[in-house]
């Protein structure tokens, strides 16, 4: 049964991407299971993105050892060779490997930080006491 299903997921995620997708939301995740189903640190980069019609839609995702420029240039090489194009924006944090891939390979595109971690950093900044 599980072969069933990683053959569905693994075609899900190498389909071709068509009609173009004017937003991209970059996610890192962490995940705590390897393989063995033994306790360790990956990293899951997940691309999402706005298809034609407005409507979320799940582009790719890469396990990993670590969120690194590396990673991601892998991740946003394989989405441009599915056919990802005419990217507008990409909204994501400000991880220096990200944002780099990000004007190495969508050159034409504006970045935005993701107004999460905006808000994240906002509340380091404020009194424990003022943060409500």
């Amino acid at each position: 049964m599980c072969t069933d299903i990683d053959v569905q997921v693994q075609a899900f995620l190498h389909r071709p991407l068509e009609g173009g997708y004017e937003y991209l939301d970059a996610t890192y995740l962490h995940s705590c299971l390897d393989k063995a189903m033994q306790v360790c640190l990956r990293a899951v980069m997940v691309a999402m993105g706005v298809n034609a019609e407005g409507r979320r839609e799940l582009l790719g995702l890469k396990v990993c050892g670590s969120e690194s420029e590396g990673f991601w240039n892998e991740l946003m090489v394989s989405l441009k060779l599915r056919g990802l194009s005419r990217v507008k924006l990409v909204s994501s944090d400000a991880h220096m490997g990200l944002t780099k891939t990000i004007r190495r390979q969508l050159q034409s595109c504006t970045w935005q930080r993701c107004h999460v971690h905006v808000g994240r950093n906002m509340l380091q900044r404020v009194p424990n006491a003022h943060q409500a």
